[in-house]
């Protein structure tokens, strides 16, 4: 683990595996010049996949006693951070308890605030893409690949009754252990889901594809795995066959990216949307930074998009 040395100025922090690679590098510096969030920084921590937890307790003790430490966005340590060290949390939001994850850690009033921030973010980028009424027309089906913070966020969005018919008509999440399963089904069970719910654990690529091809036409495919970002490969094989008309959504946005690479493959033949984790990133970064900086930022319209298009234009995206 990295040395925390304490903050100079105020600093804002990425929890992850491999921050420096991460755009966010680039984008935040423009974003904190538009923003007006005056002269801070951003830092990243990078621990090891299900680190251990007195790594996780020292970077939450180092946050929560550093004066200029704002606050930290957290990406696939959600569970494990949550876990090690839920009770030096001062305050824990609502979504957090239920999921028992954590994605963001602000200041308020000299306590540290534990929040899940995905529910809201991957909320609204799924609704960004798949278009209204989709699940009610078609009967399709949901699979995420992965049972960790970024699944049980995003399928706890489809589930919401207020969605009425326009939900899947089914759930299946695979993992390649246990726990992570029984743990998302009793998120499931605890949110009162009636949407048939079906957990798979998937050992190897193949049991993914085996999965894949019960689909419904129509259906939404995840890779929320961390396979081609936090460690290369897919959660499928070159050989698992898409649903006839599916919508294919790739959380990772940097990357080898295989797993967009094999659903382009597929892309015509099959008649597949495609999409890849882009505006996730945005959503994910902006509704952290609104909590650490206790500011708003819009959710669409003109300074959303300002804010999409300095993080392209810093990232060299789409050029």
């Amino acid at each position: 683990m990295m040395r925390l040395e304490p903050a100079t100025r105020p600093t804002f922090y990425f929890i992850g595996v491999t921050t420096g690679k991460s755009s966010i590098m680039k984008v935040f510096p423009r974003w904190a010049e538009f923003l007006d969030l005056g002269d801070v920084e951003m830092k990243g921590i990078d621990l090891v996949p299900h680190d251990t937890r007195e790594n996780y307790r020292a970077v939450v003790d180092f946050l929560k006693s550093d004066p200029l430490s704002l606050g930290a966005l957290v990406t696939t340590h959600k569970l494990d951070l949550y876990a090690a060290c839920r009770d030096m949390f001062d305050v824990i939001d609502p979504h957090a308890e239920l999921m028992e994850e954590t994605s963001c850690l602000s200041k308020r009033n000299g306590e540290l605030v534990c929040h899940a921030k995905d529910p809201i973010s991957s909320g609204l980028a799924i609704d960004g893409f798949v278009p209204a009424g989709h699940f009610e027309k078609t009967g399709a089906e949901l699979f995420s690949m992965g049972a960790g913070g970024s699944t049980i966020a995003l399928t706890w969005h489809m589930m919401q009754k207020q969605r009425g018919a326009d939900r899947p008509s089914r759930i299946v999440v695979t993992n390649r252990s246990q726990p992570r399963l029984d743990h998302i089904r009793k998120i499931h069970q605890m949110i009162g889901c009636d949407i048939p719910c079906d957990y798979v654990l998937a050992l190897e690529p193949e049991d993914n594809d085996r999965v894949m091809e019960t689909l419904k036409p129509g259906s939404l495919v995840i890779n929320a795995t961390g396979l081609g970002k936090d460690a290369p490969g897919s959660p499928l094989t070159f050989d698992g066959r898409f649903p006839d008309r599916g919508i294919v959504w790739e959380l990772n946005y940097r990357g080898d990216l295989v797993f967009l690479e094999q659903a382009q493959a597929q892309e015509r033949e099959r008649g597949l949307q495609i999409e890849d984790g882009w505006t996730y990133f945005i959503h994910g970064w902006t509704q952290v930074i609104s909590e650490v900086f206790d500011i708003d930022i819009a959710t669409g319209g003109d300074q959303f998009n300002e804010i999409s298009r300095i993080a392209a234009e810093a990232t060299g995206r789409g050029q």
